[in-house]
């Protein structure tokens, strides 16, 4: 895929440009490795990795994953071959990612609380051999037909649990402060339920253990082939602009141009000097570049946990005086308020990243007002690695905008119905005819953070890419002053505690229950956690009133989707809105139920 010409991002929107920002950033054409082992060069004795207060410097986390390499190349891991993970935050998924990155396989990141119907899904899509989990996420990828599922009988003994799979369990315990184990073997029943929270009761025969064999196997040698900037670097599952489940590949050179877009936009940043705060999970696109690969660049240190918890944010803060924070507006809003609650002095914080959601302004303005620092609201997806824009941290900023394009990223605002009719016709699409400024178009973009197509689909990727390497992103956006402000979501995206949720997923999970004639799903405004999911029911004819709770909803839907997916709200309706070639009017379900 082509980079933009040099020109014209120099010239393209960078007028309102914070001081010292570039509009041209070094997209470099190597591996994302190389940024392990220069942080473990200049700062080896820094703290990489703070993990409840257990802690990794920068050499033991080199060591760590090129151990963590040879282990995946003992067990068939070749250049190119996919390495699945599933588990939360924490010391053995940094070092997992990058272990396979070392060999140039690919890592498919999966979320460790997703159905385990949709993990198996993705697991076939992509064929991977070899599989990191956690202790709890190991049952999800289990073939059900087996004995260790549940099964029994003649059939169950000839169905290998694993599914021909090379499975390492990952015990999350083990990475624990000392002390912290020790209060895990104690009698009580607080222990006991922390305990059975990390590791499993039972694990199927056959499962490795990621911690014993990696911790006994020998480094990868240095004369190793590395992989290039152009190889396939990371899996991340996404809806892709239409909703239909896909993988998205980021190769290295994609990932670390936006790390270095990110930090450009921030350079203020100090190496070797900051503590991140990683909150957001790192099969999200978010997580993934700010603390895997921008925390890495800086030789900074990441504070990490399993989950988010409120009250181990503010021990993590007296312990270890944070200073970068990326999250998603639900997480900003809470933190403040245990701060406040508590006493808590966040000034450490200079700065925050609100992505995945808009930050409602009156959180934005209190968080900057409690730790007098900055904090930028960015717009990405996926498909772009994932940061598109920022809003500039100093007075040029507008606040509740998407912010400006990124160094090296070019866009265009185009009117969607004339670029379907151009398509349609077989003509060659004119990127550079806009709509005017202050009117709504589909965005465009364009950059070297733009993705290498969906792993296994050229037809979607074919849908998805214009020539010149432009990406539509489904969404519209308006332009004033430069500025990119979101008008609508053309594919009707929900946005929900910064997980994205499609619709017509939930609609399908929610069709098949009994008494159910008709659905709709639609996102309302949520305030700090973005949007509630809301479910419209058209009840089936003889249904008997009340049968439809959002409890039986809730709990018939959750078989197929993640807990974040569920709808939070119900609404009852006589008739469902349809187009004239029968397609739900969503956007008319959603004024319909503005008004209950």
């Amino acid at each position: 895929m082509s980079a933009p010409d040099v020109e014209d991002c120099a010239l393209f929107h960078r007028p309102r440009y914070q001081a010292g920002i570039p509009a041209v950033i070094e997209a470099p054409d190597a591996g994302l490795g190389e940024l392990l082992e220069t942080a473990a060069h200049f700062y080896p004795d820094r703290v990489a990795i703070d993990f409840l207060g257990a802690t990794t410097t920068y050499r033991e986390l080199l060591e760590a994953s090129e151990r963590a390499a040879r282990l995946l190349h003992d067990a068939g891991v070749r250049r190119g071959d996919r390495v699945a993970l599933i588990m939360p935050n924490c010391p053995q998924h940094v070092v997992a990612v990058y272990g396979a990155l070392r060999l140039g396989a690919i890592v498919a990141e999966h979320n460790p609380l997703a159905p385990a119907e949709e993990l198996r899904a993705q697991l076939e899509r992509h064929a991977g051999r070899v599989v990191v989990a956690w202790e709890k996420g190991v049952d999800l990828i289990v073939d059900p037909r087996s004995r260790e599922a549940g099964a029994a009988g003649p059939e169950a003994d000839s169905v290998d649990p694993l599914g021909g799979r090379t499975v390492f369990s990952v015990d999350l315990s083990a990475a624990l402060p000392a002390h912290l184990r020790a209060a895990l073997r104690l009698p009580v029943a607080r222990a006991r339920q922390t305990r059975d929270s990390m590791r499993a009761a039972h694990l199927p025969a056959g499962v490795r253990s990621w911690d014993r064999e990696a911790a006994r196997a020998r480094p990868v040698p240095a004369s190793w082939p590395r992989p290039g900037g152009r190889d396939v670097a990371v899996l991340l599952h996404t809806g892709g602009t239409t909703g239909a489940p896909k993988a998205a590949m980021l190769t290295h050179a994609n990932l670390r141009a936006n790390a270095n877009q990110a930090i450009a936009w921030v350079p203020m940043l100090h190496e070797g000097g900051e503590n991140f705060l990683s909150l957001l999970p790192f099969f999200h696109a978010f997580g993934l570049t700010f603390n895997l690969f921008c925390a890495v660049q800086k030789a900074a240190t990441q504070v990490m946990m399993p989950k988010f918890d409120v009250a181990e944010v503010l021990r993590a803060q007296t312990r270890r005086p944070l200073t970068f924070f990326v999250g998603v507006p639900v997480m900003f809003e809470r933190i403040l308020r245990a701060a406040q609650e508590a006493g808590t002095d966040l000034r450490s914080l200079r700065f925050g990243v609100c992505g995945a959601a808009p930050m409602p302004p009156a959180v934005g303005a209190e968080w900057e007002r409690v730790t007098g620092g900055f904090f930028v609201e960015g717009y990405g997806m996926t498909e772009t690695s994932p940061i598109v824009a920022g809003t500039p941290m100093g007075p040029t900023r507008r606040l509740g905008a998407l912010g400006l394009p990124f160094p090296s990223t070019d866009v265009r605002v185009v009117d969607p119905e004339a670029l379907e009719t151009a398509l349609g016709a077989g003509a060659p699409v004119d990127v550079d005819v806009e709509v005017p400024d202050g009117e709504p178009g589909e965005l465009l973009v364009r950059g070297p953070q733009v993705f290498a197509g969906y792993w296994g689909d050229p037809e979607a990727t074919a849908a998805a890419m214009l020539p010149g390497g432009w990406l539509r992103t489904g969404d519209m956006v308006r332009r004033e002053e430069s500025f990119l402000w979101m008008a609508d979501r053309r594919r009707e995206l929900i946005l929900t505690g910064g997980f994205n949720v499609y619709p017509s997923q939930v609609e399908a999970a929610i069709r098949d229950m009994d008494g159910v004639a008709d659905v709709a799903v639609v996102g309302m405004d949520a305030g700090a956690r973005g949007e509630t999911v809301v479910a419209a029911v058209v009840p089936a004819e003889g249904a008997a009133p009340g049968a439809i709770t959002l409890e039986s909803v809730r709990a018939h839907a959750e078989r197929a989707l993640p807990h974040y997916a569920l709808p939070r709200r119900l609404e009852i309706i006589d008739e469902m809105p349809r187009s004239v070639i029968g397609k739900v009017m969503r956007r008319q379900v959603r004024e319909m139920l503005e008004g209950r």
